[in-house]
């Protein structure tokens, strides 16, 4: 059967290292200072060598559509913070291309990427210029195609490529993948972090926050009661959130306060039947449809990359000429519950890319 298929200074010394996550001075660089001992002389005779890096930059790497405004409160963040801002590049290759084209004698310091994803749509930044989305696979597949360019010598090992995607920790295949996309001859810092990224909160201009998912199939909900019993029995260790009170609250109204966004993830098939001896299937029922899929391993490697049962989508098929054409499409309700600071003013916890509890370096 022929199948379609289309979806969504090695020192020896002492080292000292000062880095903060926003640098607001108006300067161009700026300077790390590094003690080195020197093996052939008393220990106590040290010289300073300054390391310059450049400046902290940003690449907003989408654009809102409708009523969203991630990316646009993103931007206002960073631009209150003094940092570049740089637009239009909506792929990987783009911004290797801009860091190469852009660099001079000194690395870059902390180089942002701001990009809208979760865990389960995965990202929405392009390989290449109109290219796929990023995924392990097609990420890959350009590593190894050569059709991503490389970075230059403009980096260093105190450089920081800062990921701004939610969800992206979750999945280390793709992380480790971009590490290798990013690599160069001086290996930079790829950084992530494995909570919910939030711009432009009422309390907030920037926060991370703890996710929780359920999904139902789109149009079909089983309604929030049973929905607030779901998402209990899948995170039992959460007590401190009323799941009821949470799915019914669309935004933080008081510090710390559990809120729920809304999304969906589509799922699109066509099969041609045109030149092939095998039968074009039946189906009566969308039960029809999703054994049919569990007995393709093909179609359900893809569903199984998602991590979302079969029975959460709602499905629906079309015949068209010799061409059967299968949709799917489940509806999630993320749970957020903000990072607040365990004592003091209650307060959100500040992104601090140094944290290691905040944000995951490979």
């Amino acid at each position: 059967m022929k199948t379609i298929l289309k979806t969504s200074v090695f020192v020896a010394g002492l080292i000292l290292l000062s880095s903060p996550f926003i640098s607001c001075d108006n300067n161009e660089i700026k300077k790390d200072t590094i003690a080195i001992a020197d093996n052939n002389i008393s220990v106590n005779n040290e010289t300073a060598i300054a390391i310059v890096a450049r400046k902290p930059i940003v690449f907003i790497a989408g654009f809102d559509k409708g009523n969203e405004n991630f990316y646009s409160n993103a931007r206002t963040y960073f631009q209150e913070k003094g940092v570049k801002v740089i637009d239009g590049q909506y792929s990987l290759e783009e911004i290797i291309v801009w860091l190469n084209k852009n660099a001079n004698k000194h690395p870059y310091g902390d180089v942002h990427i701001v990009n809208k994803s979760n865990p389960y749509k995965g990202m929405n930044l392009e390989t290449v210029v109109r290219g796929d989305k990023i995924t392990t696979e097609t990420l890959k597949r350009s590593i190894s195609k050569g059709t991503l360019p490389t970075l230059k010598d403009v980096v260093n090992n105190n450089t920081k490529i800062v990921f701004h995607a939610s969800g992206l920790v979750e999945n280390a295949p793709l992380l480790e993948t971009l590490k290798s996309a990013l690599s160069a001859k001086k290996l930079p810092k790829v950084i992530a972090s494995p909570y919910y990224t939030v711009f432009g909160g009422k309390f907030s201009n920037y926060y991370l926050a703890q996710p929780y998912y359920v999904f139902y199939p789109t149009a079909n909900s089983p309604g929030k009661i049973d929905l607030s019993k779901e998402i209990a029995r899948k995170y039992p260790e959460e007590k401190d959130i009323n799941w009821y009170d949470a799915l019914n609250n669309e935004e933080e109204r008081y510090v710390g306060e559990a809120y729920t966004k809304q999304f969906s993830i589509p799922v699109k098939w066509e099969f041609g039947y045109h030149n092939t001896d095998d039968e074009m299937p039946i189906f009566n029922s969308q039960e029809e449809v999703m054994d049919w899929i569990e007995q393709n391993e093909e179609l359900m490697v893809e569903m199984n990359a998602h991590n979302i049962p079969l029975e959460k989508y709602r499905w629906n098929w079309s015949v068209k000429n010799s061409t059967l054409v299968i949709r799917g499409r489940t509806s999630g309700l993320v749970v957020l519950k903000p990072l607040i600071k365990p004592y003091g003013d209650l307060e959100h916890i500040e992104p601090d890319t140094n944290n290691k509890r905040l944000y995951a370096m490979k």
